[in-house]
């Protein structure tokens, strides 16, 4: 489906209305480009008068040393300001990706775990990565030229004009011809880049899934076939890029011929001036050496920035393509239940959200859960949770023990009611609510980082006592004395260089470092031996505990089943 053009226009909208913070720096930029060009006026001008001095006037060498000195320090200014305007565009389109790329993760923040999970990981580094990035020579090249592009060929004409009117009046006759035909060439950029973007975004998503489940493709005899579906994706994206790349050379073809054409213009009528065929264009009736150099010289600078505008034209189609992502997913509202999109939304602005610092109770009324489209999971269930208290949940895969979680961690919606010490959770600052849980996972994340790094993002301000004790206590002092690097040693992406107990200790350990009211369990011990489970339950990391699990409930105070969208009490505390 292609964007059409009201599409179009609203996504170039939003994309200016980016620099409503950076206007300084856009107008940095379009003044360091104007004095450029008035520098540039002056050396044409010097060039001229040295050469109809030397060649017409026939003054001697010593005569023209000043303007040759002049030359040398317009062209050293020239250097200084295009090395300036570089810097300034540069820090433009880097103030701006930075501010859009925080949207989009404040966005993944908001949305939740649950919600990403819906894509794959290469789509959505994609899309914060290669499709923000896209986005810079927009606004460090085009709009700045954009504004240069009006101004610059009028600033020459204007220069022209004293010293022969027939000239700047071919330049201004022959201009319209470059942007005409730029828009032209460029109706179908924006689709074409779009289509670039998915195919970059599949191909992306598809070959790191593959890579991931390497094992699993080789031991099923499925690498011939994935690898044909790579190649064929491949094959796509190869012919995407191979349009865009057609379109660029098109566009900077039919610019460069019509500069030509207009350029070739002005040189035949000052040659046939000179031949004396032509009588007309100046004042006094002579054409001067001067004149002809002079504009012959500004003739090629009156063209440049629209022949610039037009290789930038390029980067605005790929800014409007990657727009359309980057501002359909901001857009994006997640299907809430009643005001609790509102409330969502007012915990990033309100002054006076509600905190909570001691858990006191979770009380839930008719509580259904909710996936991210509005479309309901599990439930409706109640139940009421009095602290201190450590349950087990219990149930068969895919019953929902999951998204339960979810809604408690604040990543999925709800219907019905869901208290925490009496107060709805949607009204609840959700920031500082996850700041008192804690959660482990059957696979939990480590960062590309040192075992210490991973350890400390529960409590990165804690002491080398702390980090020795929780190491101890996760019983991951020996497999430490191993490692070469001690607690500095790299656990590699997706902790490929530790098995799956091994990092298991590593997030329990992480989270015994932090202070949490609740701690939330899904499978944390699945890779543990029962000697080590059993070693590490004295170690109390919370006082409130919610468990996922299949065995071992003896150990629990209170024991729910979740099954069929029913929440049945097997075991009750008897405080």
């Amino acid at each position: 489906m292609s964007l059409d053009k009201k599409r179009q226009t609203y996504l170039l909208n939003w994309l200016k209305q980016h620099t409503k913070m950076y206007k300084s720096d856009l107008r940095a930029s379009v003044l360091s480009g104007f004095l450029l060009s008035l520098l540039m006026i002056g050396q044409a001008a010097l060039l001229a008068i040295i050469l109809q001095k030397l060649i017409i006037d026939r003054t001697s060498f010593s005569m023209v040393v000043p303007y040759f000195l002049s030359l040398i320090v317009i062209l050293l200014l020239r250097g200084l300001l295009i090395y300036l305007r570089e810097k300034i565009n540069f820090a433009l389109g880097q103030k701006i990706r930075q501010q859009i790329r925080q949207k989009i993760i404040d966005q993944f923040e908001l949305f939740g775990p649950a919600y990403l999970s819906q894509s794959t990981t290469g789509a959505w580094s994609t899309l914060i990565i290669e499709q923000v990035d896209n986005l810079h020579d927009f606004f460090a090249r085009y709009l700045p030229q954009m504004r240069l592009a009006s101004m610059v060929p009028i600033l020459i004409c204007i220069a022209i004009l004293p010293f022969n009117w027939a000239a700047a009046v071919i330049l201004l006759c022959t201009a319209p011809l470059i942007p005409i035909f730029m828009i032209l060439v460029g109706m179908g950029a924006a689709d074409i880049n779009r289509r670039h973007f998915k195919a970059l975004a599949y191909l992306s998503g598809h070959f790191l899934d593959r890579l991931k489940g390497l094992s699993t493709i080789r031991l099923f005899n499925q690498g011939e076939q994935q690898t044909e579906q790579i190649a064929h994706a491949s094959e796509d994206f190869r012919v995407k890029t191979m349009q865009v790349l057609k379109m660029a050379f098109l566009s900077s073809a039919v610019l460069e011929f019509f500069t030509s054409i207009s350029i070739a213009i002005v040189a035949v009528y000052f040659g046939f001036s000179y031949l004396g065929e032509f009588n007309f264009g100046t004042y006094n009736g002579t054409v001067t050496l001067f004149a002809g150099f002079f504009a012959l010289i500004l003739a090629p600078e009156y063209f440049q920035p629209l022949r610039d505008l037009g290789v930038y034209y390029h980067a605005k189609a790929e800014a409007i393509a990657a727009a359309d992502n980057i501002e359909t997913f901001l857009n994006k509202k997640m299907a809430l239940a009643g005001d609790q999109q509102k409330s969502k939304s007012n915990q990033l602005s309100s002054n006076s959200p509600l905190k909570i610092t001691v858990l006191k109770t979770i009380e839930a009324n008719d509580l259904i859960v909710l996936s991210n489209e509005g479309i309901p999971i599990v439930g409706p269930f109640s139940f009421s949770l009095h602290s201190p208290f450590k349950l087990a949940l219990i149930g068969t895969s895919g019953e929902g023990k999951s998204s339960l979680m979810q809604v408690l961690l604040g990543f999925l919606p709800y219907q019905g009611s869901l208290k925490i010490n009496g107060i709805e959770f949607n009204q609840l600052d959700l920031t500082s609510w996850q700041q008192q849980i804690s959660w482990i996972g059957q696979n939990p994340y480590l960062i590309n980082g040192s075992i210490r790094e991973n350890i400390l993002l529960g409590k990165p301000m804690a002491t080398a006592r702390e980090l020795d004790e929780v190491i101890s206590k996760a019983q991951l002092s020996d497999v430490i004395a191993q490692l070469p690097e001690g607690v500095d040693t790299k656990v590699g992406e997706d902790a490929v260089r530790l098995s799956v107990g091994q990092a298991q200790r590593i997030a329990l350990a992480r989270a015994m470092l932090k202070p949490c009211q609740l701690l939330i369990l899904d499978e944390p011990t699945a890779s543990l031996d029962k000697q080590t489970i059993q070693q590490l339950a004295p170690y109390h990391i919370a006082t409130n505990s919610i468990t996922i699990t299949h065995h071992d409930i003896e150990d629990f105070d209170q024991v729910w089943k979740l099954s069929k969208g029913q929440l049945t009490a097997i075991k009750e505390s008897l405080c």
